[in-house]
């Protein structure tokens, strides 16, 4: 998966008051209906043999259906199972900006050979998106290291952010100012549909992680009768997007970085930081300290170190990486460790077509804070009790205050969806735990699956038999969990990791979907 520097499904100003969107039903009126050609599949070059791609040709803008268009990349994996035959299910993988062409082959392994085989596994890019056409890239150099302490010393250093900021929203308006206003949500959802109607199908299955959970509920509200099945995996807080809820991760990422050093201090035979959390939390701002002086390998500055950092915040799987890096750097100043972290989790430079699509979407899909002063006196005081994560992610999104098209709201609402299956760890830092509450209660016939207590971003297909059992027999043949006040399931967390024997590891391990979405 790409290793990607991007904010995840962050946050926004709240919903009240805002316009419901109605469904796409008989009595709604609409723009005239555009069918696009069946997709002309082939091979999918560099992907496993059955997998096969295609572009299908959807509106830029749904207003003006018959106007200018756009391509939208698919792939998929067809079913051979015809006698279970469940009809077309897509994946989306978060973002916004992340790429599902890779999907049919990650979700045929999550899945099992006998479930995949009764559906047509359909992954895409969205819109702007890697092998779709266009695909947004506003300044491929933006994250190039080692940039600026996220952390402004004083006014002059957070002025010099503020105005990065506004140069690449400026930059985005310069390439794409004529696109930028249909690269919403909405635009998405629809173009999902427009999927559906070319693989000619009446009904679509949905399964969609972090971001992609707002998608899925955004085509459920716009489209309810289109849904067959539906399962959000890590779910975005429908009353938060996107400004409210980046201010809720960074307390939620706090609280995992506090995890991460109590483990550390509890195998201090392995790492050498300290028994205690307290003495492993010093020890890495005094790393972070010593990167800003001296870059390691010239690359990893003390911005670079907290993106990396930020990743384990996503899965405690990649807790063992990542402390031996801190501890070769910490006890024997070693930055080869840290440079080849850097590479595995946080390096975007290059190409920021992920995160000019996240730009592009998340500062259009709601409304903003366009006054400075309101940036500075909120993300000031996140830090004071969020140091962790706070400044990168208001850096990571700091373009919303200038951006060129102002946001709009879409109000979630899933009252006509007759199933639904959710799924939401009770300290996921990336989509905090409210969460998936609140979409639970949005959509009254969906069944909502917790994991207490695990830490992790994405739960389903990972190994977990009381979340897969689920997951799969809803898959199977429409089987929900009993409805229950709150939560209809609880389900025992992942066990943390234990330290491995052998050295920094040059690869992640096989369940780490780094994947654009998790910043």
């Amino acid at each position: 998966m790409k290793k990607i520097l991007i904010a995840l499904a962050t946050a926004g100003l709240s919903l009240s008051g805002a316009l419901v969107a109605a469904p796409a039903t008989a009595g709604t009126r609409q723009a005239p209906d555009h069918t696009p050609p069946a997709p002309q599949w082939a091979q999918c070059a560099g992907m496993a043999e059955g997998i096969e791609c295609a572009a299908i040709s959807v509106p830029l803008d749904y207003d003006r259906p018959w106007g200018r268009k756009i391509k939208i990349a698919v792939s998929r994996k067809k079913a051979t199972d015809t006698a279970h035959y469940q009809g077309a299910i897509l994946f989306n993988p978060g973002g916004p900006g992340g790429s599902g062409l890779s999907y049919p082959a990650v979700m045929q392994n999550r899945l099992g050979a006998p479930l995949a085989a009764q559906y047509d596994l359909i992954g895409f890019d969205p819109r702007g998106v890697g092998s779709s056409e266009p695909a947004l890239r506003c300044d491929t150099h933006f994250f190039d290291p080692v940039r600026p302490d996220y952390v402004p010393a004083n006014w002059a250093e957070e002025a010099a952010w503020v105005k990065k900021m506004q140069a690449y929203s400026k930059a985005c308006d310069t390439a794409y100012g004529d696109l930028l206003k249909n690269m919403t949500t909405v635009d998405a959802a629809k173009d999902m549909d427009q999927i559906r109607k070319a693989l000619g199908q009446r009904q679509i299955s949905y399964v969609g992680y972090s971001y992609g959970t707002y998608l899925g509920a955004t085509y459920a509200t716009l489209f309810p009768d289109n849904v067959r099945r539906l399962v959000l995996d890590s779910i975005i807080n429908p009353e938060r997007v996107w400004y409210g809820t980046n201010l809720d991760q960074n307390q939620a990422f706090e609280a995992r970085a506090k995890a991460f050093f109590a483990w550390i201090a509890q195998y201090d035979a392995n790492y050498h930081l300290g028994t205690a959390a307290a003495d492993v939390e010093k020890a890495f701002y005094a790393a972070r300290a010593k990167l800003k002086a001296a870059p390691a390998e010239g690359r990893v500055g003390p911005s670079e170190f907290d993106d990396t950092y930020l990743a384990g915040g996503y899965l405690k799987s990649r807790w063992p990486l990542l402390a031996n890096a801190l501890s070769r750097f910490v006890t024997a100043g070693e930055t080869a460790p840290i440079a080849q972290a850097y590479a595995t989790y946080g390096d975007s430079s290059g190409d920021d077509n992920a995160f000019a699509v996240y730009s592009a979407v998340e500062c259009t899909d709601a409304r903003w804070p366009r006054d400075w002063s309101t940036w500075q006196r909120d993300w000031w005081e996140s830090y004071r009790t969020a140091p962790f994560l706070s400044w990168g992610n208001a850096w990571f999104n700091a373009q919303c205050q200038s951006w060129p098209v102002r946001g709009h709201d879409l109000r979630v609402n899933g009252k006509w969806i007759k199933n639904a299956l959710f799924f939401q760890d009770t300290k996921d830092a990336a989509t905090p735990y409210q969460g998936g509450v609140e979409m639970h209660k949005r959509f009254p016939a969906s069944r909502l699956v917790v994991m207490d207590g695990g830490g992790n971003h994405g739960l389903t297909g990972r190994g977990n038999a009381c979340i897969d059992t689920i997951w799969k027999a809803y898959l199977t043949d429409g089987t929900l969990p009993a409805s229950l006040p709150g939560p209809d399931v609880h389900c025992a967390p992942f066990a943390d990791p234990v330290p491995p024997a052998a050295s920094l590891r040059s690869t992640p391990t096989a369940d780490d979907d780094w994947v654009p979405g998790e910043r």
